[in-house]
């Protein structure tokens, strides 16, 4: 199994979230999560200004096995989204912590994905439910 990057935090729905310079948090899904999803055909994305709400339902992830739902990391607004995967979705499996991220998100507290699990924490979750 792949050691997930250091310097993010993860859901237990498999997103990962990384706090940028400016404030926001750039959010997309994990390895273990496209990798089960197989190849990715089709993203979702939510209208730039949108307000979420933690854990709240912001889009969604095709694949040619499964559909499933992307659950927001933290309370805010999205200021970009990745127009890229409209024409190549498939970003999504070749660099799911690059060029495949989803939304960006303004946070409305700053401490907004200190609660998320550690790499370290992530990858022991996702060991577990393998077994």
């Amino acid at each position: 199994m792949a050691s997930s990057p250091i310097d993010l935090r993860y859901t237990e729905d498999h997103e990962w979230a990384r706090e940028e310079p400016d404030g926001t948090i750039t959010v997309g899904v994990t390895h273990h999560a496209q990798d089960a999803l197989g190849d990715v055909v089709y993203v979702e994305l939510p209208a730039v200004g949108r307000v979420l709400g933690e854990k709240g339902t912001f889009g969604v992830v095709e694949s040619v096995k499964t559909v499933s739902d992307l659950y927001s990391p933290c309370a805010g607004t999205v200021v970009a989204v990745n127009d890229a995967l409209g024409g190549a979705p498939d970003l999504v499996n070749r660099a799911c912590y690059g060029e495949g991220w989803i939304v960006r998100i303004r946070p409305t507290s700053e401490t907004a994905i200190a609660h998320l699990k550690s790499a370290e924490d992530y990858d022991a979750y996702c060991a577990a439910l393998s077994h």
